[in-house]
């Protein structure tokens, strides 16, 4: 996998993804998107990864925000397509990715920066993070699951605070709200972010994909009989006569992913 936007590397079953255009603060453009498409169409796909983990490359942004000057031009046709594509390709396919994905935020984390970052699993913010969706100052609203994601996260009335107000707020107030789970030193990012994944990855890795699976559809009206489905398909796994196996036996579980 050669990438000239992104940097993408497979170490000890994690996959590393950094977006890498530290000069222009990491902003999304076209070619970014599609280069984070394929990585994750990757994830999903490969035996040998377990877990993913998101990044900006440097310490003053994890992504601030899309590209404005390739879409400024855009009527209601082209802006539907961007949205709609986006959505389908990169920002829906981190939230169904049957392996978990994780994002070190650090720095700022804007526009679709910040919808990168709640399409992930699970967020980690460094202390210099700064988190917002400014897009009503240019008179658009977020279009990539922002109104959505951010809902779901913080509750309706903060929502629609920080969509209207467009204000930024400091990783301390992220995680009070609920944005991010976690607030490290800028030092410790990574590091936290690993240790999360590595136990992760000493669970079933198709139990994992089943619970990512049934909480996406918290909230859905088939929500609860996807749980249930999804609860029955383990019990047709080696992993789950390895997990039973091995607690009855008083010793750790080998989980194979089968």
């Amino acid at each position: 996998m050669e990438y000239q936007n992104i940097i993408a590397e497979v170490k000890e079953q994690i996959f590393y993804i950094t977006i890498n255009r530290a000069e222009k603060l990491n902003a999304l453009n076209k070619a970014v998107l599609q280069e984070l498409a394929s990585a994750i169409s990757y994830a999903s796909q490969s035996d040998e990864i377990r877990a993913v983990l998101i990044t900006g490359a440097g310490e003053k942004a994890f992504v601030a925000g899309a590209d404005i000057a390739e879409f400024q031009n855009y009527n209601l046709e082209e802006g539907k397509a961007l949205a709609k594509d986006g959505q389908a390709n990169v920002f829906d396919a981190i939230a169904n990715c049957p392996k978990p994905v994780i994002a070190a935020v650090n720095g700022f984390a804007l526009g679709g920066g910040l919808e990168l970052a709640m399409a992930c699993h699970i967020r980690i913010a460094s202390e210099n993070a700064k988190l917002g969706l400014p897009e009503v100052t240019l008179g658009l609203i977020p279009g990539y699951g922002g109104t959505q994601r951010l809902t779901e996260l913080v509750g309706k009335g903060r929502a629609i605070e920080m969509i209207t107000t467009a204000d930024m707020i400091t990783a301390q107030k992220a995680a009070e709200i609920g944005l991010v789970n976690e607030v490290v030193a800028q030092s410790e990012l990574i590091e936290k972010a690993v240790s999360i994944l590595n136990k992760i990855k000493l669970r079933a890795p198709l139990a994992i994909t089943s619970a990512l699976k049934s909480i996406n559809a918290a909230g859905k009206e088939n929500g609860f009989e996807i749980e249930i489905q999804e609860f029955a398909n383990c019990f047709q796994t080696e992993d789950f006569k390895e997990g039973v196996s091995a607690f009855l036996e008083k010793r750790k579980a080998e989980f194979k992913g089968k």
